[in-house]
């Protein structure tokens, strides 16, 4: 980008071609004052949301955007928004328009203040379903219970960085991404203010719970040795279960004289520790598939369309 700007502003893009203006609108109302970028990142979009986007930056300097060759997902959208942003402050919004733009003046304002990380913190869920509400609220305690680093409860990826905690998180070449807990891994001075989320303006949401799952996956492989560990102690579980059994066989065999009776209970018992067995694996095979991905080096992301003359190389 031609010229360093205060404040960068990323907004990742799904379907939201009916929120998109209104984003910008509220962002230009908020942040007119101030020299900051708006950057779009489309995520693959099958609706007009590229069109909503390019009509916007045809027509305010300001405006940049990126556009995926395919969906690569939220994380990846944020991070090449990361990637390319210029600003001495980064904000994270997404384009939903439940996070509301007005925050990022109170944030910016504590960033200013010295903090390198201001997050929003949610007092309250507006407009959810109450599993919707469960459901992140398991998620983000379970979260922050295995994991080996402290990720703030109750948080996503609403927030402002410094250009330094921006350059330590590009510096992380990991495939799978979770930025929410690479920020935290980052360290350095960190705050946040606390807001009640509002209800989606148009659309659906973009994290249903599949995607909320392999987030929570990859975000405990990248953060987290509890479920290798986890294999361990239900190995050595596993074990003495067995040897039990052996013991209880052969007693019954030369001490008591009877023969081992109860195929229900050897069926059970031949069940549990294939089952077991499976169960282990897969949290192995996780770890191994996140080897691989990291291995084969392909890019994070492929872009179509762009309107900013560096993105042909990222820094």
């Amino acid at each position: 980008m031609s010229e360093k700007a205060y404040l960068s502003v990323v907004a990742p893009v799904f379907n939201e071609e009916a929120n998109i203006e209104v984003l910008f609108k509220r962002l230009n109302d908020t942040l007119g004052a101030l020299h900051y970028e708006l950057l779009f990142v489309n995520d693959g979009s099958k609706d007009l949301s590229l069109f909503k986007i390019k009509e916007i930056a045809a027509a305010y300097q300001h405006v940049k955007f990126i556009s995926f060759s395919r969906n690569f997902g939220h994380q990846l959208a944020v991070y090449a928004g990361l990637t390319y942003a210029s600003g001495k402050y980064i904000a994270i919004i997404d384009a939903d328009l439940q996070d509301p733009p007005e925050l990022i003046h109170e944030m910016l304002k504590k960033a200013e203040e010295g903090y390198e990380v201001v997050y929003a913190k949610r007092n309250k869920r507006i407009g959810e379903s109450l599993f919707k509400k469960l459901t992140a609220k398991i998620f983000y305690r379970f979260i922050s219970s295995v994991t080996s680093i402290d990720i703030p409860v109750d948080t996503g990826d609403f927030r402002i960085i410094s250009e330094r905690v921006r350059k330590a998180v590009m510096s992380m070449p990991e495939k799978n991404k979770f930025l929410r807990g690479q920020i935290a891994w980052v360290g350095f001075k960190q705050t946040f203010i606390t807001y009640n989320r509002d209800p989606r303006l148009h659309g659906q949401t973009g994290y249903p719970l599949k995607k909320m799952l392999n987030l929570a996956i990859d975000g405990i492989t990248a953060f987290s040795h509890f479920p290798i560990r986890l294999v361990t102690y239900i190995g050595l579980l596993m074990s003495l279960v067995s040897m039990g059994a052996i013991v209880y066989a052969l007693i019954s065999k030369f001490v008591l004289h009877s023969t081992v009776k109860g195929w229900t209970s050897m069926m059970i018992l031949i069940t549990l520790i294939g089952g077991t067995q499976l169960f282990c694996m897969g949290i192995i095979g996780e770890y191994i598939s996140r080897i691989m991905s990291n291995v084969m080096n392909r890019p994070d992301f492929l872009i179509e369309e762009t309107n900013i003359e560096s993105a042909a190389k990222p820094d």
